[in-house]
């Protein structure tokens, strides 16, 4: 995963605040992450580092839910960057938690998912490059944090109708009491699941002026950031995150964008594409990226390129490149070697 340590992550404002309040040093965090103090003053660092310095804070927190919690509810809603603010000064839950997906693009290394169906509303966690796996402790406050917003937001005590963990968290029970649900671990993937319903919450902290100074603000810089790649590759990057949770659909893309499907596919049809011909594409590159790592079996990559059934994955595979994805790795490795 070299290709990660280029990418630049900006560290939340107030996190080394946050620290201190909860009676651990920066210097120690940094020291015990095998980093140098002066990042401390660096607005940003790679993502190797970023996950580092999460890490020595779970270390130093010691129970993994406990750093989780404390850190969460400690954190000021104040320090938060624009892009966060803004989301505490929505109308409702539901438009606060989308604010949050699609303003999370221009922070990486995280991404939110989200599928309303029936009472329920799903928010997954997913990473900047599919395949990457933050520490737990980054995962848990990132979950935490949406739970926050609601309460902090409605000034209602919301819960979790479900939370899934893919590595172990720590004290399960500390995160049950926080989240008001079960806890899983050793799932597929993280996701945070509420209560449908509690969306329509409005929010006491709404504020439509502010709003109207931060969103077009936001959005020019979101715009900016996204015209680096084309349309077409913007939307492939979005479902190259979205892999792991089964086919993406039209719909959710769309949201991530800010647009309708309608206006989605009629943009991807003056490219002289279509979204199924991307999600192809999609599918393909990643297949051929994971293929290339013999740590990750075959039955793991289908799993991480959208397929359930490992057989639907070959039948695909031998269409795109016209050899199973055994004989495909195997004169790739002989290739590289």
């Amino acid at each position: 995963m070299s290709s990660y340590i280029s990418e630049r992550i900006k560290i939340p404002p107030g996190l080394w605040a946050g620290f201190r309040q909860l009676g651990i040093a920066p210097h120690d965090v940094v020291r015990s992450a095998g980093l140098p103090l002066t990042i401390i003053a660096e607005p940003e660092v790679t993502s190797v580092q970023y996950f580092a310095i999460w890490q020595a804070y779970s270390e130093l927190a010691g129970d993994v839910a406990q750093g989780i919690i404390q850190l969460a509810t400690v954190f000021e809603t104040a320090k938060y960057p624009p892009t966060v603010l803004a989301t505490y000064h929505a109308r409702d839950y539901r438009d606060a938690l989308y604010r949050m997906a699609r303003y999370k693009q221009m922070c990486p290394p995280e991404s939110l998912r989200i599928t309303e169906e029936g009472e329920h509303c799903t928010i997954e966690l997913g990473w900047l490059h599919p395949g990457e796996s933050g520490p737990p402790v980054l995962v848990g406050i990132t979950l935490a944090c949406l739970m926050e917003l609601g309460r902090r937001g409605t000034g209602q005590p919301v819960q979790a109708r479900s939370v899934e963990f893919t590595q172990p968290m720590g004290d399960i029970q500390t995160l049950e009491s926080y989240f008001g649900c079960r806890i899983q671990v050793g799932a597929t993937r993280n996701r945070l699941t509420l209560h449908r319903r509690d969306l329509d919450r409005p929010f006491l902290s709404y504020n439509e002026e502010l709003l109207d100074i931060l969103t077009p603000a936001l959005d020019r810089s979101l715009d900016e950031q996204q015209r680096s790649r084309s349309f077409p590759e913007t939307v492939k990057w979005i479902l190259k995150r979205s892999l792991t949770a089964g086919r993406p659909d039209i719909q959710a893309v769309a949201r991530e964008l800010g647009m309708s499907d309608r206006t989605l596919q009629r943009r991807l049809t003056e490219e002289n594409t279509s979204f199924k011909h991307l999600l192809t594409q999609a599918r393909h590159e990643q297949a051929r990226e994971y293929l290339a790592d013999p740590s990750l079996d075959i039955k793991e990559v289908a799993f991480l390129v959208g397929y359930e059934d490992q057989n639907s994955f070959y039948r695909a595979f031998r269409l795109w490149e016209g050899n199973t994805p055994s004989h495909w790795r195997a004169e790739h490795v002989s290739t590289n070697s």
